[in-house]
């Protein structure tokens, strides 16, 4: 397997003045200080002075919030005071700066999405229901259970708490939640397509391939069920006829992957109208890297262990091609649309004739 080079290892290589692997995967941060400077490949590169080592090693900014293990306040009164405490009131903050993002992007309209964010062993900071997400304040957030119990705040929660809840039981690596309607991606949604894989390596190391949560009921426990089903493999969901939740390790990454999910559908689908809808796809042997520069990353592929000739398999998605799903059996629908007598007979009709003009050369 290739070697991926972190931002640690390369300041290492260039205390050393040694060489990179010649087949090795450079973190961008690695890359940046790599270039010009050290032996690549065995290639020599541009020498420069040696670069004297920071006193400090320069910060990653990291907004997961961490709590400690069965610390979760018991009493009416310490749940009070942890969720006015110092640091809830910053998390508060940045849930209402994410709100006002999602509402500016037009990812959300009227008092549509809603944001969470774990904060313990059974704690979640959630939105209020019926508000718009641009104008919400700190004063307006609310504190739930695992379970929807609404713990503190005065405005109510939102209805759908609970399959951002049914997502943290499943997949324990969720610690924030957005769900919204951003344009492109619920144009998705509502023709019942999954984006192709295999397009662009920034969506690919950043977002991974795209889960997609068939219809259910939103705020009922079945959709919650179904979503969170997705979601153990999956840090984006598109939900049919609904819209797109995301998963995070806190609500800046879970929000950057709406935007990822966005852009990536609406740049599929200009692509999908040139070149005669024919998309380029960078191939499982370059997909396998970017899986393992995912990994080195702290993230889960489940496509990991898949073959390179099943790692780009986008067999089903059709540009340009109205794709409807079919009826299920469990909603005691037919197999499919029964086609229409007169345009049947009109298509017999004119195949016969081509036929005999055909026969009769």
């Amino acid at each position: 397997m290739r070697k991926v080079i972190t931002a640690r290892e390369a300041e290492e290589l260039l205390r050393k003045g040694e060489s990179a692997p010649a087949d090795a995967i450079l973190t961008p941060s690695a890359r940046d200080l790599l270039h010009g400077r050290v032996k690549l490949g065995g290639q020599p590169g541009i020498r420069t002075a040696p670069v004297p080592a920071m006193k400090k090693e320069p910060l990653v900014p990291d907004y997961e919030f961490k709590w400690t293990p069965g610390g979760d306040p018991k009493t009416l009164a310490e749940i009070e005071r942890f969720f006015n405490s110092p640091a809830i009131q910053a998390l508060k903050q940045r849930i209402c700066d994410i709100g006002r993002r999602i509402w500016a992007k037009n990812y959300v309209d009227g008092n549509g999405g809603n944001v969470t964010v774990r904060v313990g062993d059974n704690l979640v900071l959630c939105t209020p229901t019926l508000i718009s997400k641009g104008f919400m304040t700190p004063e307006e957030m609310c504190l739930i259970d695992l379970d929807g119990n609404q713990l503190a705040g005065t405005r109510k929660r939102t209805s759908e708490a609970r399959t951002h809840l049914a997502i943290m039981k499943a997949q324990p690596k969720a610690k924030a939640c957005v769900h919204a309607h951003p344009p492109h991606a619920t144009a998705f949604a509502v023709a019942g397509v999954v984006p192709p894989t295999c397009m662009i390596p920034e969506a690919e190391v950043f977002l991974g391939e795209i889960g997609y949560a068939r219809y259910e009921t939103p705020g009922t426990p079945a959709v919650a069920e179904e979503v969170a089903r997705v979601a153990v493999d999956h840090y984006s969901i598109i939900m049919e006829n609904h819209g797109v939740i995301v998963w995070g390790k806190d609500v800046e990454d879970a929000y950057w992957k709406m935007e990822n999910t966005d852009a990536y559908c609406q740049v599929i689908w200009i692509a999908s109208q040139l070149n005669g809808g024919s998309l380029r796809s960078i191939g499982g042997e370059k997909l396998k890297d970017l899986i393992t520069l995912r990994k080195s990353l702290g993230m889960q592929d489940r496509r990991e262990g898949l073959k390179e000739c099943e790692l780009c398999d986008n067999g089903e998605f059709r540009p340009g091609v109205v794709c409807q799903v079919s009826p299920r059996a469990e909603d005691g629908g037919a197999a499919g649309e029964q086609p229409d007598p007169q345009i049947e007979a009109l298509v017999q009709r004119l195949t016969e004739q081509i036929l005999k003009q055909l026969a009769a050369k």
